[in-house]
């Protein structure tokens, strides 16, 4: 059954009680409650908080759909292998898939209404699995280190995972189910995304301060931006004309054109850390920044909500100039976000 916890805006006190309803959903999982929230985005007012399993780190939502799926990553102790599947419009937890060995489940991306892309870092794989039937139908490995995040073209022929702990992103060719090759990008490449167009993939590395360009086809790198402050999460806006990343060491998010590929902007969220902050993912590694990881673009490119993970709050920002214009209160630990549009 679905719970409702009393989300806020900060700006202005909103109690919900009302069910879930049809209409445009953020999804924000919250790591520490092992908890998804299923919020309005226009009132920043959670319309329902489902179970999870535990630690849930990232959300992908079916396109069209009223399906998500949520990754069950665990803790360092006590490796997840599981994805949680919910039907977000009608608020319910559909059911949990079983990975197997393939633990540390995390990135996804839902690539057709029955094909939903995983990656494991524990077995160093990229899953295939059919998120209605609820088995894996593919496991194609890696060969890398922490393969963490993932991005796939729009044909979804190709996918491109960001590889942690080896600096680099792999391709696999979706189609054939095998690794193409990898593309060594800098240190602890994590952050990715391919352009709407579908001929550039951007990928953050947190270690090196940089994003890497490349080539979708010839899958040469076209440049490496400059990008301080540990660039961990990267999405484009819709129209493929900005590239957004949240760094997670100075608290900020930052923006850059895409065609010149310059910084456009860069906004610092002034937020304090909870008491507990220490004792969470990222400990004190980052000071007394609230690290910012998860990011989402509305479909208008207008708007981006950015999960604050050790402040528990989710920031409204304006795409253009970066503007913090809301602050929604979330979940403890809130990381993986997804935006849904449904009628």
């Amino acid at each position: 059954m679905p719970r409702h916890r009393p989300w806020v805006l900060l700006s202005t006190l909103l109690f919900v009680t009302v069910p879930a309803l049809a209409g445009d959903t953020l999804l924000v999982a919250n790591k520490t409650d092992h908890t998804i929230d299923l919020v309005d985005p226009k009132t920043g007012r959670s319309r329902a908080t489902l179970d999870t399993g535990e630690f849930p780190h990232e959300v992908a939502v079916d396109p069209g759909g009223t399906l998500a799926a949520i990754s069950n990553y665990g803790n360092r102790g006590a490796p997840g292998n599981s994805i949680t599947v919910i039907d977000f419009v009608d608020a319910k937890v559909l059911r949990t898939i079983d990975l197997g060995t393939n633990t540390r489940p995390h990135g996804m991306v839902w690539s057709g209404r029955e094909r939903l892309i995983v990656t494991a870092e524990g077995s160093r794989k990229l899953l295939v699995v059919d998120p209605i039937e609820g088995r894996t139908l593919h496991e194609i490995d890696t060969g890398q280190e922490i393969s963490h995040m993932v991005a796939v073209t729009p044909d979804g022929k190709r996918a491109f995972v960001a590889n942690i702990g080896s600096g680099s992103v792999t391709v696999v060719d979706l189609v054939e189910g095998k690794k193409i090759r990898d593309v060594e990008t800098g240190a602890g490449a994590e952050g990715i995304a391919v352009t709407p167009d579908g001929r550039e993939v951007w990928v953050g590395n947190r270690g090196a301060d940089t994003l890497t360009v490349i080539d979708v086809d010839s899958l040469e790198i076209l440049e490496q931006v400059p990008c301080k402050g540990v660039p961990i999460r990267v999405v484009s806006t819709h129209d493929g004309k900005r590239i957004l990343v949240s760094c997670a060491a100075t608290g900020e998010v930052a923006s850059f054109d895409r065609e010149s590929r310059k910084e456009l902007a860069r906004r610092k969220l002034d937020l304090s850390t909870v008491p507990d902050a220490a004792t969470r993912l990222f400990g004190d590694r980052f000071g007394d920044s609230p690290v910012p990881v998860g990011l989402v673009v509305s479909p208008d490119g207008e708007t981006a909500w950015v999960a604050a993970t050790q402040s528990d709050v989710v920031v409204v920002v304006k795409v253009e100039t970066l503007e913090v214009i809301d602050l929604i209160r979330s979940g403890r630990e809130p990381d993986g976000m997804a935006y849904a549009q449904h009628d």
